[in-house]
């Protein structure tokens, strides 16, 4: 387990891309109690310890994920997550060059639950819910493109939905019609950076994830 930063209230854990958040129907050991254990072990403390699970990511998506250490920390970044008042950074590798290379897209989305995908919708469409991004191209190689991608809401695989509705899934997401899997069964979207101010000090918070170690992932964070 990597963690990228901690103090008495907050813990920001670089999260690999075969990891669950939360405990799940698999019954694979959750990113939560691996991290429940580390402070127990770290700060020898008897009993049970407190991690509250502030936001998730998809399994195959790897990067940052914030847990809070204290209830105080969990009520209040709760709270700023619900009002969008911390800004997070993705990285996506597409197969595709999109059509633009930066804009907004702005689709209305509706979950199907049995097959856990969400699909681009008209905004009539009962269910339906507005999805909002905007993207930028940031690298290029032969066969692969690196898009930085910030979320306006937070919508069921909003990103890989929503990039793969204007021709440009994630490399790796079959689901989302990528042509091959990745080698570790993951997908190539990257959580890579947060920033809000801390909900006790009130000092700015600003978090890197250093990428997954693959080869191409590398040659991507090299040209930045």
């Amino acid at each position: 387990m990597e963690v990228v930063y901690e103090d008495n209230h907050i813990i920001i854990v670089n999260k690999s891309c075969s990891e669950i958040v939360q405990g799940d129907k698999t019954g694979d050991r959750p990113l939560s109690e691996q991290v429940k254990e580390y402070i127990k072990d770290k700060y020898a403390k008897p009993g049970n310890v407190f991690c509250g699970v502030v936001h998730r990511l998809d399994r195959p998506v790897s990067g940052l994920v914030v847990f809070a250490k204290t209830s105080k920390a969990l009520a209040r970044l709760n709270e700023m997550f619900k009002n969008k008042d911390v800004r997070k950074t993705y990285w996506a590798i597409v197969c595709n060059r999109p059509p633009q290379e930066e804009g907004e897209l702005r689709d209305y989305l509706v979950r199907n639950e049995q097959q856990n995908k969400a699909y681009v919708r008209s905004k009539e469409t009962r269910g339906a819910k507005e999805a909002v991004l905007d993207y930028k191209l940031i690298g290029a190689s032969d066969r692969y493109f690196l898009l930085e991608v910030h979320l306006h809401t937070g919508r069921h695989h909003q990103i890989r939905c929503q990039l793969a509705h204007i021709g440009c899934p994630v490399k790796g997401d079959l689901k989302y019609g990528a042509p091959r899997s990745n080698p570790d069964g993951g997908i190539s979207l990257h959580a890579r950076a947060i920033e809000f101010v801390h909900p006790v000090s009130k000092q700015l918070i600003s978090v890197v994830a250093p990428v997954p170690h693959d080869a191409l992932w590398q040659f991507f964070e090299a040209g930045q």
